[in-house]
């Protein structure tokens, strides 16, 4: 029985009001909890000394992962018994509580974080395409590592190459800490090409060689980078704890997908194919930008020091 591992803890409060004797309203809920889809057993009930609440251990027949087992935790949440309110708690309960308020936070910690990032972009880089660009890049690789994580622990996808026997359950926080760091290691590569890129696009005026030439220059430097952050993360698989599994196996694939195919082949070609657009700049600021450019241009003085 796969849910022994993971019983409910339920609270009932008797109301002193209600008409009948407690140990009928006690035996009323009892039948009602065992009645319940999904329930394996119900413990024996532990009453309170004033005789105004009691505990009882149940044991759903799914484990504490199954989507089944959070159905059973509403469906006993919901249970009307008169004279009597049911409150459903535990390990498996608070977890399910946590992913539930997680799953409803975390869109709105991406698009905050999308926003912020891109913001800064804009007023960096004087663009509004940059911004876009790397979000949307940035947002490659942690999709890369989401679907990685969600195959190999969630179904169980080569497993045993991680040192797990089968499917283990992923933990809700997990999504949004990969998300945070993935998001911040993919937009400091982000950065550092897009600073190469954009100087020598202000040399030449051309898309293509600014690209090669950025990507040239910085190429070796992502991959050493990169390299070495993968080394570090995968070695997390060694751990015997699945969460630190996760975290490893997570981490190293989105630092892989991004130096390899977003930095080296996705991201150039967005550039490439933008042109000029990739670095328009809003009217107000153009006759600003176009003196600041074009002695850029005559001069070879870096973009930072005229900054």
């Amino acid at each position: 029985m796969r849910g022994a591992n993971g019983p409910l803890a339920l609270a009932v409060e008797l109301d002193p009001a209600a008409s009948g004797p407690s140990d009928v309203r006690l035996e009323q809920v009892r039948q009602a909890v065992a009645g319940a889809d999904g329930v394996a057993s119900v413990g024996q009930a532990q009453l309170a000394s004033d005789g105004t609440a009691m505990t009882v251990r149940v044991v759903p027949v799914t484990g504490p992962a199954d989507p089944e087992t959070a159905a059973l935790v509403e469906e006993l949440r919901a249970l009307v018994v008169p004279g009597a309110a049911v409150h459903v708690g535990g390990g498996t309960a608070v977890r399910l509580d946590l992913a539930d308020r997680i799953a409803h936070r975390l869109p709105w910690l991406v698009l905050a974080t999308v926003v912020v990032a891109g913001v800064l972009l804009g007023f960096a880089y004087r663009s509004f395409v940059v911004p876009v660009k790397a979000a949307a890049m940035d947002l490659v690789s942690v999709a890369a590592a989401y679907g990685v994580v969600t195959a190999v622990f969630e179904w169980g996808w080569g497993a045993s190459l991680v040192g797990l026997d089968g499917p283990v359950a992923v933990d809700a926080y997990v999504p949004m800490m990969l998300f945070a760091v993935l998001f911040g290691l993919s937009m400091d590569y982000e950065v550092f090409l897009l600073s190469s890129v954009r100087e020598h696009w202000l040399r030449t005026r051309d898309a293509t060689a600014a690209v090669s030439r950025g990507l040239a220059g910085t190429g070796r430097v992502i991959t050493a980078a990169a390299a070495i952050m993968f080394a570090v993360f995968a070695s997390f698989v060694l751990v015997d704890n699945p969460a630190v599994k996760v975290f490893g196996v997570g981490l190293a694939v989105a630092v892989a997908v991004d130096a390899t195919v977003v930095r080296c082949v996705l991201g150039p070609a967005v550039m490439v194919l933008a042109g000029r657009w990739m670095w328009e700049t809003p009217r107000p600021r153009r006759a600003r930008q176009d003196r600041d450019e074009s002695h850029i241009a005559d001069t070879g003085v870096s973009l930072d020091r005229v900054k």
